[in-house]
């Protein structure tokens, strides 16, 4: 009997979560399983992943094959990382400690990598909703200024009296007419005939 670890479907439409099982490769896939190995619900951010640890490892020392989708995930976890030390301890690679020691900051630096990653999800979320307020309180104030504009009574302009301003008339000199020099206009000579 070959075993497969894969998920199983549940959760209603639109909105599915999904068990891992242990099940037999020709059986449903929402049919009879043999172990349930943990939950993963892809419709939160990030994704959440509850899995039993030691039993996936389990199962896959004993032959287990997981699907395309529970490979990720189990990736993801960090099984298949201590699967393959452990596979490197039974070949003589290293000491167990040593495996231990690797795997603890693998897992390290895995886990500072997903804080990262949600504290970057969060404030993507956070300037998302700030870049939204901004934009309706923008929209908000024009359309008050539209609304005051519409609803101020148009006054009526009156008519402007312009007064002169009062200046001192300083006194007129005549200057004395220069007589113009009348031009000189030559004549031209008249042709003979």
């Amino acid at each position: 009997m070959s075993t497969r670890i894969r998920l199983a479907r549940h959760g209603r439409k639109k909105q599915a979560f999904y068990h891992i099982v242990v099940a037999d490769q020709k059986a449903p896939r929402n049919g009879r399983f043999i172990e349930k190995l943990g939950v993963y619900n892809p419709n939160t951010k990030p994704a959440t992943i509850d899995l039993d640890f030691d039993g996936a490892v389990n199962w896959l020392l004993k032959g287990a094959q997981p699907s395309d989708t529970v490979r990720a995930i189990l990736s993801y976890k960090g099984v298949m990382m201590k699967k393959h030390l452990m596979a490197g301890v039974v070949k003589g690679a290293f000491t167990e400690e040593e495996a231990e020691k690797r795997f603890t900051a693998w897992m390290e630096d895995k886990e500072n990598k997903v804080a990262d990653e949600k504290s970057g999800i969060e404030k993507a979320v956070i300037a998302a909703e700030k870049a939204a307020l901004a934009a309706e309180k923008s929209k908000s104030d024009e359309r008050a200024i539209a609304i005051a504009l519409k609803n101020t009574p148009v006054a009526e302009e009156a008519p402007v009296i312009e007064e002169e301003p009062v200046t001192e008339e300083e006194p007129v000199t005549e200057e004395e007419p220069v007589a113009e020099e009348a031009p000189v206009i030559e004549e031209a000579p008249v042709a003979e005939e």
